[in-house]
């Protein structure tokens, strides 16, 4: 097999990105709405929200649907399209830019800790250079916008009014939707729109994991007794609040649904049960599954590292044994003083790093703070059943 030279793997590595290429970035830049380092991400989301948002409240104000009581549910009190356009849609867009800068840090990081044997850096090579072609499918991100729009539109779109009401999207009679003019707008614009974002975000996932899937089959020159605890593969957890953005708009997303049938049509909160769960569940492991990948190579090194530093204490502890209470010591050589006990603690403390190495390169605080972060946009509804002055005076009485 041929030799990656370090300068082609280290250029490669510098050049990694999931975010810039594909067409839908290659049009951004041809309409200045991006630069190469995805600059102008005010510009992008300001675009986003015009095209997405401004027409619905235009088409319903002139629809007379924008505010008063003309229908049920007019589009100013419509909670979950501005969720959606508003809040969830610009964290999608600025979600590119931080995993851009965090992901090309930790793809540097395998070279600079040196993880990557010298012979297995073109298999390296070849998992990046597999991860930006599907980075740059046309095919890709067309097939995602077929399924926007042959299955979100003729299909899903006519389900999703969340509530049973006359409103700006239009009257459902018999179960069937018949859209306003701002009802078509959304729902062959704006639901079009931000659901291919959504999703192309979902394939970027899928690359990532298979990336990281790819470099786990390399045997990689993983160090037992680093103190992160992962064999040096601990920065692959900072990775993960890259995906901040991307959760934070999922729970947006529920968040304005829910409030929706909350406070439209009388819904309670704890139905929602199972959807917060399941968003939770399916957040942490989108994100986490992919470091899953490095369990087995972590695994056998702790019990490598285990048997071969227990076997080196063996040998230095029965050395020590011997000279310094079996009468080894040669004479005039002072006990205290002596390196020999620095050298026990240190090696001491070696072994106790392989006996705390994980075998997964995150924690249980990573878990925990990745569903509080999804968790976070749904708690202002947490007060549909606890108020506000309520949940203020128990806080009170915890406190004092």
């Amino acid at each position: 097999m041929p030799t990656a030279s370090p300068n082609t793997v280290t250029e490669s590595a510098e050049d990694f990105s999931l975010i810039v290429g594909g067409p839908l970035f290659q049009a951004f830049r041809r309409a200045y709405l991006s630069g190469s380092a995805l600059e102008l991400l005010r510009r992008r989301i300001i675009f986003f929200v015009v095209v997405s948002w401004l027409p619905l409240l235009a088409l319903s104000a002139w629809e007379g649907n924008a505010w008063g009581h003309s229908v049920a549910v007019p589009f100013l009190k419509d909670i979950d399209v501005h969720a959606r356009l508003l809040v969830s849609l610009p964290l999608l867009i600025a979600a590119e830019l931080m995993v851009h800068q965090r992901m090309r840090n930790v793809i540097r990081q395998f070279l600079e800790r040196k993880l990557i044997p010298a012979e297995a850096q073109p298999q390296f090579e070849a998992a990046v250079a597999s991860a930006k072609r599907w980075r740059n499918s046309a095919m890709a991100e067309l097939l995602i916008l077929v399924f926007v729009y042959g299955i979100g539109v003729l299909f899903i779109w006519r389900k999703l009014v969340e509530v049973d009401l006359t409103s700006w999207h239009g009257t459902t009679p018999g179960g069937a939707l018949h859209p306003s003019l701002a009802g078509w707008w959304f729902g062959l614009v704006s639901l079009p729109l931000f659901q291919f974002l959504l999703f192309r975000w979902y394939y970027r996932l899928i690359n990532w994991a298979r990336f990281l899937w790819l470099v786990s089959r390399i045997p990689l020159d993983v160090l037992p007794t680093h103190p992160d605890r992962s064999a040096g593969l601990g920065f692959l957890s900072n990775v993960v609040y890259a995906w901040v953005p991307l959760l934070l708009a999922q729970g947006v997303l529920l968040s304005g649904m829910m409030a929706n049938r909350v406070l439209l049509a009388g819904a309670q909160f704890s139905q929602f049960k199972v959807d917060i769960l399941g968003l939770v569940l399916l957040a942490v492991v989108c994100v986490l599954t992919p470091l899953l990948f490095f369990a087995p190579q972590l695994a056998q090194a702790k019990r490598n590292a285990r048997r071969e530093y227990g076997a080196l204490a063996q040998r230095y502890v029965r050395e020590f044994d011997q000279k310094w209470l079996r009468g080894g010591a040669p004479a005039g050589e002072e006990f205290i003083g002596s390196g020999d006990i620095q050298s026990l603690a240190d090696l001491g403390n070696s072994y106790q790093a392989i006996q705390d190495m994980r075998w997964v390169p995150f924690t249980t605080k990573t878990i925990i703070q990745l569903g509080i972060v999804t968790l976070a946009p749904l708690a202002p509804l947490a007060l549909t059943i606890v108020p506000l002055d309520e949940l203020v005076d128990r806080l009170l009485k915890i406190l004092f």
